[in-house]
């Protein structure tokens, strides 16, 4: 190998990295950024700086943290998509809705429920897991009831989660034999009103 061909190697020592292995890189930094710091406190430009890239690069994969922790998650853009919808129309049945979309999302086509179900066990066993569930979940609820915010917000976006929660648990991995017999607009009818309290009081 003369000189020219030397330094030809040494410029081109493989295949300059490609979208796909970007992309895999962002995940992979994601990863352990959401495992060590929970989903709250990680940041787009974090997990780009992790991986080596630049924050643009990462919102070109993913539009949003949100998008890029269901990514992580394994978790389809559909079913952040029916979480958020439940926040679009008056506040007067909005109780309602979110219960109809979480419901639905945990036990709608497999393709949806079954990495959110996957999560659920996952937080039952592992600390991490519960952690990183548990602030998607607060999140979801908190950018949807910003209207209602005040000094007791995060209780109430944490008390709502844990209902919610607590109903898919309830159905789905433990059995309870009324709530599994029960239809999901029969919860929602039951359960809507109450979480309507907790969510966007009257006094609000």
């Amino acid at each position: 190998m003369n000189a020219q061909e030397s330094s030809t190697a040494a410029r081109r020592p493989g295949r300059r990295p490609g979208p796909g292995s970007t992309r895999l890189a962002v995940l992979e930094s994601a990863r352990a950024r959401f495992a060590a710091d929970g989903f709250a406190a990680t940041t787009i430009r974090r997990v780009a700086a992790n991986a080596g890239v630049d924050a643009s690069q990462v919102m070109q994969f993913f539009r949003s943290k949100d998008e890029l922790f269901a990514a992580v998650m394994a978790v389809p853009a559909s079913a952040l998509e029916r979480f958020d919808t439940a926040f679009d129309g008056p506040d007067e049945h909005l109780g309602e809705r979110v219960v109809r979309a979480y419901l639905r999302a945990w036990e709608g086509p497999e393709e949806e429920s079954e990495p959110l179900m996957a999560m659920l066990r996952g937080a039952i066993v592992n600390q991490h897991a519960n952690d990183l569930l548990r602030d998607f979940i607060q999140s979801r609820l908190s950018d949807g009831t910003r209207a209602h915010s005040d000094t007791d917000a995060a209780l109430r976006t944490g008390l709502a989660s844990a209902m919610l929660v607590g109903i898919v648990t309830a159905r789905r991995i433990i059995g309870v034999p009324t709530l599994v017999d029960a239809g999901i607009e029969d919860l929602v009818r039951v359960v809507g009103p109450a979480l309507q309290e907790v969510l966007a009081p009257r006094g609000d």
